[in-house]
């Protein structure tokens, strides 16, 4: 399985976790380690860095409002059985929404990567991918290890 099936998957449980131990404060917690693992990742000079935080915040914020939506709609209609119960209208419907969902957060990565191209350069638009994809396994690994 590759990443981009497994995160969506691990974010859930990662926030499932997160919201029994004060979701809020948690969520800031890693939103600081993160900040500071890409700004040491992409070397950021403080003017890359002034203009880079607040598109790369109101992206993350917007890709978190949208997964987390997401997942409601997800949840909401995978009750045990839910699918077998489900008419094909309804489940058209179900689909659709899905894919909107999944459009919407494409379209956010397109002008996520627009808007980063006039503040950094090419290059450390891919580290910052592998910056992101770091954290998130580091992240993934210390929480497993905790589960031990």
């Amino acid at each position: 399985m590759t990443i981009k099936r497994i995160l969506p998957f691990l974010l859930l449980m990662l926030s499932v976790t997160v919201f029994g131990q004060g979701f809020r404060e948690k969520r800031e917690q890693i939103k600081q380690l993160k900040v500071a693992f890409i700004t040491t990742e992409l070397g950021l000079t403080t003017e890359e860095a002034t203009k880079f935080w607040p598109i790369y915040n109101t992206f993350d914020e917007r890709q978190f409002e949208l997964r987390h939506k997401k997942m409601r709609v997800f949840q909401s209609n995978m009750d045990e059985g839910a699918i077998d119960k489900m008419s094909e209208k309804e489940a058209l419907v179900f689909l659709n929404q899905m894919e909107n969902t999944e459009e919407e957060l494409f379209n956010l990565k397109l002008k996520f990567i627009a808007d980063l191209k006039t503040v950094i350069s090419p290059t450390k638009i891919l580290k910052l991918k592998k910056a992101e994809d770091d954290f998130n396994r580091k992240l993934l690994r210390q929480m497993k290890d905790r589960g031990r």
